[in-house]
């Protein structure tokens, strides 16, 4: 006991340098993370790309509900540098989000200090690099948070757990990448798709027949919405972003960009090499590639044609999606039962509808957000929130409806919002391609999409019993999409497209969630350790 008193109060010393609360009952994992240039060939051409610890895709992060994830990310490239967390909460502490709104970038050669924890959550997500296009060139990798203990989970532990980082790949680099854009256009279509960093064929799962096993799958791509099937196996759907879901069968499932889902597939076939394959959705021509399960006494290759999927059939996957339940009687990360928390029964208290759009401003090709095309302040917003620094944005920059007609314009666009607000968000697309959206520091409740105009009428098809929840969600083309979403995280948060192009160009926004008690309960300081730049150079977070 005395040891464990005594490493307390050494983590105590540490973690009030860094800035954050300490609770010795919560776990702590230590993560050193080196970011690097390196050749990568993930379509059989040289690339350089960006390597976590010399790896492509990134170490694997693995946690335990309510875990502390202490993690130095020292900057070996010739640029400024940030990792951001898709789907991880960050309750109480935007600081810790990784985006330029809330971070200062990592300057070249110097490190930074994470401090997490993964409260209250469970499921499936990723992390990503979000600054300089940097997507494109690797430093993203998977995210297992494992339930407690002595929580139940909805269904039997099972034989092993993969990873499945799957998406669009170009043979440019980043900086090509970027000077495209920059350049007012829009991307090229992309020259192949990935599974764990490689192309046909080059990656394998080995499996045990007769055993289950867990797939996690996630769509790290820049531009395209995908479709996973493997070759005679059918999966069920168990999570789902952090909710765990009715266990429904499917044989193959549409994945779009930044979203994450957990299936369990059962080795119950002929002893053999099977085909794992991913194509593009709603894309011409279709993109495919694959990576192979194989049967731990199987002597036969792979074989055959490769399975076919959907194309480009929007109907499908509208239905597919509305398919996926909120599991009602599973415990989430805590014992009580999800079903116990009845959003719908919830009054919201306001509607705020978000139409994107993708300008010309300039003569340049941007996208926008109810006619705003974001552009990124001198100084992170959080930042500038804090110091009280004048100029660089400004509340209410974001309106909640879109405005009709040709007047987009450019602005660093900030929505105000009150601490524990339950609202409404409409997302309505009018474009011919596919949007996801992204929340960060929440979780929101996916209540209805459909087809056409979103009107008040709309309402009435709402499902408010046993939708799921999750952090990212797709508007179909010419279509809507309503959540219901819980305003219980202080701080600024980052709301994007998910199509890497569309949110560099200016689709996106940040929502600022706030508090007036400014209190410790609700947020938590600005870390010790916190990277000032811009028009808080010079300025002194604040002493231990």
């Amino acid at each position: 006991m005395g040891d464990y008193r005594a490493f307390c109060a050494s983590l105590v010393v540490f973690l009030l340098f860094l800035g954050n609360g300490v609770n010795c009952e919560d776990p702590y994992r230590f993560i050193t993370w080196k970011i690097t240039y390196g050749d990568i060939y993930p379509l059989g051409v040289k690339q350089q790309g960006i390597l976590i610890n010399g790896q492509f895709p990134g170490p694997q992060i693995d946690a335990v509900t309510n875990e502390n994830l202490i993690i130095s990310v020292y900057n070996y490239l010739r640029e400024p540098f940030l990792i951001s967390w898709n789907g991880i909460q960050q309750r109480r502490n935007s600081w810790q989000d990784g985006v330029y709104g809330t971070n200062c970038p990592i300057p070249p050669g110097k490190n930074f200090t994470y401090a997490l924890q993964v409260k209250d959550q469970i499921g499936s997500f990723f992390y990503f690099p979000s600054l300089g296009f940097h997507k494109a060139a690797g430093a993203f990798g998977g995210i297992r948070i494992w339930s407690r203990p002595r929580i139940p989970v909805p269904f039997p532990p099972p034989a092993g757990d993969f990873t499945v980082l799957a998406g669009d790949w170009y043979k440019r680099n980043h900086y090509q990448l970027r000077r495209i854009l920059d350049g007012g256009h829009n991307l090229p279509f992309p020259d192949g798709l990935l599974i764990n960093g490689r192309g046909w064929n080059g990656y394998t799962f080995t499996v045990d027949p007769g055993k289950t096993y867990r797939f996690r799958i996630s769509n790290v791509g820049l531009t395209t919405s995908i479709n996973f099937r493997i070759q005679g196996h059918k999966m069920k759907l168990v999570e789902v972003e952090g909710s765990h879901t009715l266990q429904n069968t499917y044989s193959d499932l549409d994945i779009h960009l930044g979203q994450s889902y957990s299936v369990l597939v059962t080795a119950d076939q002929p002893a053999k090499d099977y085909y794992i394959v991913v194509s593009s959705r709603f894309t011409k021509p279709v993109l495919t590639t694959t990576a192979i399960l194989h049967y731990s006494n199987s002597w036969q290759r792979v074989s055959g044609p490769i399975p076919g999927g959907p194309t480009t059939q929007i109907d499908w996957s509208l239905n597919q999606a509305r398919s996926f339940r909120w599991n009602l009687t599973a415990s989430g990360p805590r014992p009580n039962p999800q079903g116990s928390y009845h959003y719908g029964l919830i009054k919201t208290s306001r509607t705020i509808t978000l139409a994107n759009s993708g300008p010309i401003i300039n003569r340049k090709q941007r996208y926008a957000v109810n006619g705003v095309s974001y552009i990124p302040a001198d100084t992170p917003l959080k930042i500038a929130d804090y110091f009280n620094i004048p100029g660089v944005f400004s509340l209410g920059s974001m309106p909640s409806s879109p405005s009709w007609g040709n007047n987009a314009y450019l602005q660093t666009a900030v929505m105000s919002a009150n601490f524990r607000e339950f609202i409404e968000i409409v997302f309505q697309n009018w474009e011919d391609t596919v949007q996801s959206w992204h929340i960060d520091g929440h979780s929101f409740f996916v209540v209805g999409m459909d087809g056409g105009q979103w009107t008040p009428a709309s309402r009435a098809r709402y499902n408010l019993r046993d939708t799921v929840a999750r952090c990212t969600t797709q508007v179909y083309p010419k279509s809507w999409t309503a959540i219901y979403m819980a305003l219980d995280n202080v701080g600024m948060w980052n709301i994007r497209s998910e199509n890497w192009a569309r949110q560099y160009l200016g689709q996106q926004f940040y929502l600022r969630v706030y508090s007036p008690a400014h209190s410790w309960r609700d947020e938590l300081p600005i870390p010790k350790n916190a990277l000032l730049c811009g028009r808080a150079r010079g300025r002194h977070t604040r002493p231990l």
